[in-house]
């Protein structure tokens, strides 16, 4: 059986709160990155990130927070990535360990800018990352529910199915409820895809489109979604799993989506 060792958060926005609040609750004991050492030193005193999901509080002998992103690199098997997208370049500019012999789990729903690629393809043909090695975690997932412990479930995409029920392990409790798929791209431009619905959504609810019309735009939508990602990663896949209308659902419809209000 697959061991995904010691676990690090790469990110320190309200998702990676959220899965670091999961993660070590399991193994009492990650890595976090910040980049700012005064909020290191913030989180020390109060015992919860200080600018988000501060309703979540962490036993601090449990965390070696640090602003060493090398450090971390170094020390730690697996890395979750939960930085957004824009970001992702930058950050990984500083790595100067080779990433290749790690297992690196993309949380990130987006696509790196002037690349065209989504996160997993930019670790794998610009960081060398073997497929193999590259798991998503995606799904009907709003942090703040997280943080108060609603029921939640993900879907952990890796192409050795070994490594991503290891990787479930770690994320399972009882309001975190997990499954495992293949379709790591189908999952990572689904979660692109549904950013860009979930704006739509919001600006027909501003223009007072109505629930009906709200109802034509969701499922036109997944239909264009089943159709692109038929074409990026032909593979069989049930658009109705979580992964796909889940998230499509809670991003285009919830007060928590922050796409949904920007449209």
């Amino acid at each position: 059986m697959y061991d995904v060792g010691n676990i690090a958060i790469i990110g320190s926005g309200s998702w990676a709160t959220a899965i670091a609040k999961i993660v070590v609750e399991h193994t009492h004991h990650i890595g976090w990155y910040f980049r700012r050492d005064e909020s290191i030193e913030q989180f020390k005193r109060l015992g919860h990130n200080p600018t988000y999901l501060t309703s979540a509080h962490f036993d601090i002998n449990e965390i070696r927070l640090s602003s060493d992103i090398n450090r971390l690199v170094q020390d730690y098997d697996t890395l979750i990535f939960v930085t957004p997208s824009p970001y992702l370049k930058g950050i990984l500019k500083k790595v100067k360990h080779k990433l290749h012999d790690k297992f690196i789990v993309a949380a990130i729903k987006g696509i790196v800018p002037d690349e065209n690629l989504v996160c997993s393809e930019y670790f794998n043909k610009v960081c060398h990352v073997p497929e193999e090695n590259l798991a998503v975690i995606g799904g009907p997932s709003h942090a703040e529910e997280v943080a108060m412990e609603r029921l939640t479930y993900l879907t952990v995409g890796c192409t050795d199915q070994e490594k991503a029920h290891a990787l479930t392990d770690k994320l399972v409790s009882n309001y975190v409820k997990t499954k495992v798929s293949r379709d790591v791209l189908g999952i990572e431009y689904a979660s692109v895809l549904k950013n860009v619905y979930a704006i739509a959504s919001g600006i027909c609810s501003g223009l007072q489109y109505g629930d009906n019309f709200q109802a034509v735009i969701i499922s036109n939508a997944m239909q264009e979604m089943e159709r692109l990602l038929s074409s990026i990663n032909p593979m069989q896949r049930s658009m109705v799993d979580s992964v796909y209308l889940g998230d499509q659902l809670v991003t285009g419809y919830s007060n928590f989506s922050r796409n949904r209000t920007f449209g």
